[in-house]
């Protein structure tokens, strides 16, 4: 079952090993992603973000260069069994020489400096997708409120902070350039005013129902499901165990464990609010920590046999494994 998954943190994490010293690639390596376990789990594609942490980075713009260089230098390392790709045509073009595809993307806005030329220049050297923010306020718009200090997805939402006029003016030249707008992690007036303003699908690339996990304010809520299906966008399901399951759901003494149990159980409900056409996968592979029932890229087959097992349809693993996203890259990019 071919894979397409929105969002890793792979070569964030291959950037900052290499500054400790640590000697890792990724055609193999003991991350969540390399290249071999992608090939093992049947992977058409794989979005890689660039992320930026702007509570530790003086500079995003320029850290996000550096990390630019590293997805660069994985990818023209590995072109026997990768490419790089920047619209439709070159992921079908992968596919057809059997190669698997990799997609730019950038995991906070605030990269930009809240600059339209620097996001035309990310965009020139092949970012197709982009989250507004991340877990800090820049010049573009707020995220939901988090408490950093202890789970990094127990808060509440912020309904009062809509995106800032440049905020606005980065969505409306996002959807003129055909770079997909990505909401995860925006705060819910921000979420509105995508829907407001933008005029083209978007995304919540790594994000699950927050009915189900109601503490966790980087779920999203039904209506927010139904919009986003309704401009024929998609939310990749995040196999983070706080995006899954409710902390007090565990008995005492019990392990948290992701499991593909849950990720199946917050399909149906996407299902159930936005159609089958609104889900499809933002593993956050390499972003998050924990105990993991897939414990990489290569263990994507587990999760389509818990949807068989579960009474989804082949045509319907289908379309959340790569129909849905593949369909989202062929109108927007």
């Amino acid at each position: 079952m071919k894979v397409i998954d929105m969002h890793c943190d792979t070569i964030a994490e291959i950037y900052a090993r290499r500054a400790a010293g640590e000697d890792i690639s990724i055609r193999k390596n003991n991350l969540h992603i390399d290249l071999e376990k992608m090939a093992a789990g049947d992977y058409c594609l794989q979005n890689f973000a660039l992320f930026v942490n702007l509570g530790q980075e003086k500079r995003p713009f320029a850290h996000a260069m550096a990390l630019l260089d590293t997805f660069y230098t994985e990818m023209e390392a590995n072109p026997d069994l990768i490419g790089i790709v920047r619209n439709w045509e070159e992921i079908e073009k992968n596919r057809a020489a059997g190669r698997m595809s990799a997609l730019l993307t950038i995991e906070e806005g605030g990269v930009c400096e809240g600059n339209l030329q620097y996001l035309r220049d990310f965009y020139r050297l092949g970012v197709r997708m982009m989250t507004l923010t991340w877990n800090y306020p820049n010049e573009l718009a707020w995220p939901n409120v988090l408490n950093l200090e202890g789970s990094a997805t127990i808060g509440h939402a912020d309904t009062e902070h809509g995106l800032t006029q440049t905020g606005i003016a980065f969505v409306e030249e996002m959807d003129r350039l055909g770079m997909i707008v990505d909401v995860s992690h925006l705060n819910d007036a921000g979420f509105w005013d995508v829907v407001k303003y933008g005029k083209r699908p978007f995304v919540a690339s790594h994000s699950n129902c927050r009915a189900l996990v109601p503490g966790c304010p980087r779920d999203l809520t039904d209506e927010m499901i139904r919009a986003i299906a309704e401009r024929g966008g998609v939310a990749g399901i995040n196999y983070c165990i706080d995006f899954l399951h409710s902390p007090d759901g565990w008995k005492a003494g019990e392990t948290p464990v992701s499991l593909v149990s849950d990720m199946v159980r917050h399909m149906k409900h996407m299902k159930n609010v936005g159609g089958i056409g609104c889900i499809g996968l933002g593993s956050d592979f390499d972003g998050i920590s924990g105990e993991l029932e897939m414990k990489g890229a290569a263990d994507l087959p587990l999760l389509a046999e818990e949807m068989r097992r579960q009474g989804f349809h082949e045509s319907e693993i289908e379309a959340v494994f790569h129909g849905n996203v593949l369909r989202v890259y062929r109108e927007v990019l």
